[in-house]
């Protein structure tokens, strides 16, 4: 069951870890627990395991390796959003997995955080993917919007083509989903109800042609609206 954070009142974000490398798992479940907002309630070594300790344990986010034995960390992902849509997911990656990226937005993930990573955005991915946001490591954003789509000049024109037809308030709500806050965060940065907020998300999405939060994300940020280091609230 999970604990009670006495400074907060709230409970902490129950995390399963899956890598099969022992060594960074145990460092990752090192780092989150550190956290006291942050519980640790399964590890696993390959995808299967996984899936089975989501079904057991229900974690508010599952953080996944995508090298993994018996299922990788993109078919697990694919398994956990169909079978436990309450179950986050967020994916642990290298620079040298670029082609990953875009299968694990197609699966569901909404996080995306380095393994050499700072251990701070480790924390700050896992709370905002769990509080419904969408994280990036900023320089995961960086490198997939420099790598993955050609010219960047020219990538950052076609977004900037593409939230032309936006609001000026679609715009912030962009921004701030590139930050990676949640309905909630964002309402409170822009003294919004909720309900209003996830209207404007749904519109901006549509607007956007982004099936998820992290592909609106993305375009934040090579429009140049999200802030250089995501911030969560």
């Amino acid at each position: 069951m999970a604990e009670v954070n006495a400074g907060t009142g709230r409970l902490a974000v129950k995390v399963l870890v899956a890598d099969d490398e022992a060594m960074i798992r145990a460092g990752v479940c090192a780092i989150l627990s550190a956290d006291p907002g942050i519980e640790v309630v399964a590890e696993a070594a390959d995808g299967r395991e996984a899936v089975d300790a989501v079904l057991a344990h229900r974690p508010d986010v599952a953080l996944l390796d995508i090298r993994m034995p018996r299922l990788d960390g993109l078919a697990a992902c694919e398994e956990i959003r169909r079978a436990a849509p309450g179950t986050a997911v967020a994916v642990l990656t290298t620079f040298s997995e670029d082609a990953y990226i875009s299968r694990a937005l197609g699966g569901g993930a909404t996080g995306f955080l380095l393994k050499s990573g700072d251990p701070y955005e480790l924390m700050t991915g896992v709370r905002a993917v769990a509080d419904g946001g969408a994280y990036l490591s900023p320089k995961v954003a960086r490198h997939v919007i420099a790598e993955l789509g050609g010219d960047r000049l020219s990538r950052g024109a076609a977004a900037r083509a593409r939230i032309a037809g936006l609001t000026t308030r679609e715009r912030e709500v962009l921004a701030l989903l590139g930050e990676g806050l949640s309905n909630a965060g964002i309402g409170r940065r822009l003294h919004l109800v909720e309900g209003t907020v996830k209207g404007y998300v749904s519109a901006v999405l549509d607007r956007l042609g982004a099936a998820n939060r992290v592909q609106a994300a993305i375009v934040a940020h090579e429009a140049g609206l999200a802030a250089t280091s995501p911030t969560t609230t």
